[in-house]
């Protein structure tokens, strides 16, 4: 069988393509949504120990994992805005962080999406959760 030198080309053109077809399906990273009551300054060790806590099970920024950060600026009056764009881009999780209106800005957003939080009021104290089934207790070293 004789290949003509056109179909030749146009076959190594449809070769040379499909590792660019293989890369535009690859799948999107998972993204967290981290939302904060503080500024970034005050709030930048609780970012950094979460992607430590991320690493140690195997989750590493930019590589398998993206988060989108958002930061109200103690302008708590931001935080709507800032969760409902969260919200709007999908975020597989939000994690809320400085203080219990991060959480419950969040909450009011979203049915669909997990939430997060890390504060030290009690939750069912104010109206974030009805009740708790078990906690989980972290100490620190």
């Amino acid at each position: 069988m004789k290949m003509r030198r056109r179909e030749f080309i146009a076959g190594l053109g449809s070769a040379a393509a499909w590792p660019l077809a293989a890369w535009a399906q690859q799948p999107a990273l998972p993204t967290i949504g981290f939302l904060s009551g503080l500024t970034e300054s005050a709030a930048g060790p609780y970012a950094s120990a979460f992607r430590r806590g991320l690493a140690e099970e195997g989750y590493v920024e930019e590589r398998n994992v993206d988060i989108l950060y958002r930061w109200a600026e103690t302008q708590f009056e931001r935080l709507p805005t800032l969760v409902a764009d969260l919200v709007q881009r999908r975020v597989a999780v939000i994690v809320a962080t400085g203080g219990a209106a991060a959480a419950l800005t969040a909450k009011s957003a979203t049915t669909t999406i997990p939430i997060v939080s890390t504060f030290g009021t009690d939750p069912v104290e104010v109206g974030l959760v009805a009740r708790i089934n078990h906690r989980v207790v972290t100490l620190q070293e």
